[in-house]
């Protein structure tokens, strides 16, 4: 098990990984939560095993010093742990955040049937936990997970698709539109000028649509580019010129997973699953795969 040390302002995560949760150690916590202090938290990825557990008494302290309200209810927000996006958001109670550190699933409160339930339950597309936290004041908490398939009940992939300045500029108009970060927005933008090439092509090819068409110049660009990163710290050159040579990086190699279909969030994925090994183990692992 790898491990990591890290000073924190109370315990404000809790670390959850499939097969098990890892604590830091209960003398050094459970004071942390009950005053405005700091404590040491150690944070594990364990392997996967079925015999790691949280203790319930570690639970009980958790779930005492979460601010829930005159209902004892809590706002929980469901985020994708690879790519950040805003999957949905629910209530929970005690029983719902405890169902859900055990089960790995994100788990909710109903208030209009009054009853717990597991989103995924019925369309099988679940949320797999991967950690939880809790915001400064301890009074909404946030699923990081991984979604199985789709989030809303309407098929998109998050409940949030409607723009409120869209929707100002045309009421009319009904367009599902992704809360996408700025990586997502290229990888969109790069998608669609992609698909744009299937169709006629009545103006001046763009700069990406060049690219998606002639290999030889993509691989020589990010090539180009890489080279020109190195650079920046070979030359002690500012940070201002190091951050624009990776965003051509970034940009080039980008075009290239459109080209190869291959989605920026399965390379988070990949990046993910390497942080509880060593990258020299990864990369010997690699070897002898080959």
């Amino acid at each position: 098990m790898m491990a990591a040390a890290m000073y924190t302002h109370s315990l404000q995560s809790l670390k959850v990984y499939p097969g098990g949760t890892f604590f830091s150690r209960r003398e050094y916590c459970t004071t942390s939560l009950k005053k405005n202090t700091s404590c040491l938290v150690v944070a594990g990825i364990p392997k996967l095993r079925k015999d790691l557990f949280v203790a319930s008494s570690e639970v009980d302290i958790l779930l005492d010093n979460v601010k829930w309200d005159d209902k004892g209810l809590a706002v929980a927000i469901a985020q994708n742990v690879d790519t950040g996006a805003i999957l949905m958001q629910g209530f929970v109670n005690r029983d719902a955040l405890a169902t859900t550190i055990s089960s790995r699933k994100a788990t909710f409160y109903s208030r209009s049937r009054s009853e717990l339930w597991t989103k995924g339950e019925t369309s099988m597309n679940f949320i797999n936990i991967h950690d939880i936290f809790l915001d400064c004041d301890r009074d909404s908490i946030i699923y990081l997970g991984k979604p199985d398939g789709p989030t809303c009940h309407t098929g998109a992939e998050t409940c949030y698709y409607t723009s409120v300045f869209d929707f100002l500029k045309n009421p009319q108009v009904e367009e599902r539109k992704m809360s996408l970060t700025t990586l997502y927005s290229l990888e969109s933008t790069i998608s669609q000028r992609k698909a744009e090439l299937s169709g006629p092509q009545n103006e001046k090819l763009s700069w990406t649509k060049r690219l998606l068409i002639d290999n030889k110049l993509l691989c020589s660009k990010i090539r180009e580019e890489a080279d020109e990163l190195c650079r920046t710290l070979e030359e002690n050159e500012d940070k201002s010129r190091t951050a624009s040579e990776m965003a051509d990086v970034l940009y080039h190699a980008m075009v290239l997973l459109a080209l190869k279909g291959v989605k920026a969030e399965e390379v988070f994925q990949v990046l993910r699953h390497r942080f509880s090994q060593s990258g020299i183990e990864e990369k010997k692992s690699r070897s002898r795969a080959q």
